[in-house]
């Protein structure tokens, strides 16, 4: 649409307020996949379409990436990272694009309504995205505040110093090596015991074959027992 004199009038500045209003941050680590929120708010009294974009498909998933927001209404967007090697000497060229134009009064069909609209009537506000991987401090005060929180009967405070923080940890590292310690003892002497029984329940089998296989050395002592009683009886009658 051209104004008088030729001139190209100037597009539409956007109408929705943004939360962030410039940049996406992610924070690793990026091994699993990283969520940050956009914050769509249409302060207009008018209904609004809008449609994100970013130059990076296939590294972002977005739900959702379109719809309408009312007026006074807010739209939460979750921009997921997926997972990926970082390398910290690699600058994010990742950007996303927010772009918008008025509901018409009647929608029937979303996708009719951009290819339809006119370029001077749509709006757009652009966000660069920005790797945020917490230093080695960082990570190592963070897995000992949750070392320190599955202890028993601490709830974890705030503002506990690196020193105590270093000193419970390793108190629990030293607890958790005595429990595999005595539990591997333990195996041990299980193992032993019933080594044992099997070999004192071997011997008394052996035993009780043995003077049940061989009865004859009894035998000739109730015989020899009995011809001496006969033979005294005689000769003393």
């Amino acid at each position: 649409m051209a104004a008088a004199g030729g001139a190209i009038m100037p597009k539409h500045e956007q109408i929705l307020i943004l939360d962030p209003p410039n940049e996406l941050k992610f924070r690793g680590p990026f091994t699993d996949v990283v969520t940050t929120n956009l914050k769509l708010r249409n302060p207009s009294e008018r209904k609004v379409c809008f449609k994100v974009k970013t130059t990076a498909p296939r590294r972002y998933c977005v739900r959702p990436n379109s719809g309408t927001i009312d007026p006074g209404a807010t739209v939460t967007v979750s921009v997921m990272l997926q997972p990926f090697d970082y390398d910290p000497n690699e600058k994010s060229k990742h950007k996303f694009m927010v772009q918008t134009i008025f509901a018409p009064s009647n929608i029937s069909d979303m996708e009719a309504v951009w290819k339809d609209a006119k370029p001077d009537d749509l709006m757009d506000s652009k966000l660069r995205c920005v790797f945020d991987m917490p230093h080695e401090h960082e990570k190592s005060t963070h897995e000992s505040t949750k070392l320190f929180t599955c202890l028993p009967g601490s709830k974890g405070s705030a503002s506990m110093d690196d020193t105590e923080t270093r000193k419970l940890v390793e108190e629990c590292k030293r607890l958790q090596s005595e429990i595999i310690k005595l539990s591997d003892e333990n195996q041990v002497l299980k193992d032993e015991s019933i080594k044992i029984r099997k070999v004192v329940t071997e011997k008394s089998s052996k035993a009780m074959l043995r003077d049940q296989g061989n009865p004859i050395p009894s035998l000739v002592v109730v015989i020899a027992a009995i011809f001496i009683g006969f033979f005294l009886g005689k000769f003393i009658l």
